[in-house]
């Protein structure tokens, strides 16, 4: 073989191998690794809530867009989600419904505790619970 048609077969295997090793871009809307928790209907969304021990009564719901670069606030908000278990980070600069419902059976000294739940792509990718005044109180949904 000749010495020109090495270097080109030499060229090429290093050429191949770094195209195979190359990391591979993600997009900004790829689909979240973990499992999904279903929040579609109405009756998904009372059932993730019920499931954790909570009533709930749906009192409004309203589009948003999660976030691309979190804010401090916001970044408070998702280490609770990460804690949680829910994928918030994963869908960060998406559209999204944010579900916000009244606790019916738990008012501790007698406040009134709301819950929320974000959803996109009909997956709740969000939730936490509230006093009404959004400081005295926020806790996990689990």
């Amino acid at each position: 073989m000749r010495k020109k048609t090495k270097l080109i077969l030499a060229a090429g295997a290093v050429l191949t191998t770094a195209v195979i090793l190359m990391p591979k871009k993600e997009s900004p809307l790829r689909v979240p690794e973990s499992a999904p928790t279903a929040a579609a209907s109405v009756s998904d969304r009372i059932g993730y809530f019920a499931s954790h021990g909570w009533e709930v009564e749906e009192i409004c719901s309203k589009n948003i867009t999660i976030p691309e670069d979190f804010s401090a606030v916001y970044e408070e908000y998702a280490a609770l989600q990460d804690k949680q278990g829910m994928p918030l980070r994963e869908y960060a600069g998406r559209n999204a419904q944010l579900y916000v419902y009244e606790v019916k059976n738990y008012s501790p000294e007698s406040r009134k505790l709301l819950a929320e739940l974000l959803v996109c792509d009909g997956t709740a990718v969000a939730s936490m619970v509230y006093s009404e005044d959004g400081q005295s109180l926020k806790m996990a949904v689990s």
